[in-house]
């Protein structure tokens, strides 16, 4: 298994970064196989979706009116709220593997890899990329 891992600067907001780009890097030249993509942290996730369209910003939207940051959570500690960033792994995984074919994500036309975070308690993340031969 070929691994390394990038980071990723969040600047310290809610955000939905697009690290498709970071992710076909690391797989040109492997060949066929399958790329895991994981962030080790409590309080980020990551998805596929169309970038660019606004559709980041209807994700964080979306996150706020399902998981307010208000003080109704258990966990506390952080910034107002911060619970709520330890559910979003729940509902927003913190892995995924993709198909590669001849050294590409086999993503969809629209689709990228996203790093969504919405703790503003860190600055930036890790992200874990793993190629497996197939």
């Amino acid at each position: 298994m070929d691994t390394t891992e990038i980071s990723i600067e969040t600047g310290g907001r809610a955000t939905a970064v697009d690290i498709t780009a970071r992710v076909e890097a690391f797989c040109a030249g492997k060949g066929d196989g399958l790329v895991s993509v994981f962030v080790p942290h409590a309080t980020a996730g990551l998805a596929i979706f169309e970038t660019g369209a606004g559709t980041e910003g209807d994700v964080l939207g979306a996150i706020d009116e399902l998981l307010p940051a208000d003080d109704r959570w258990r966990h506390v500690h952080g910034s107002r709220g911060h619970g709520r960033d330890h559910v979003v792994p729940a509902f927003i995984a913190p892995t995924l593997t993709i198909p590669v074919i001849a050294g590409r994500p086999a993503l969809g036309t629209w689709q990228s890899v996203v790093l969504v975070d919405t703790n503003a308690d860190n600055l930036s993340r890790r992200v874990r990329l793993s190629f497996i031969t197939g």
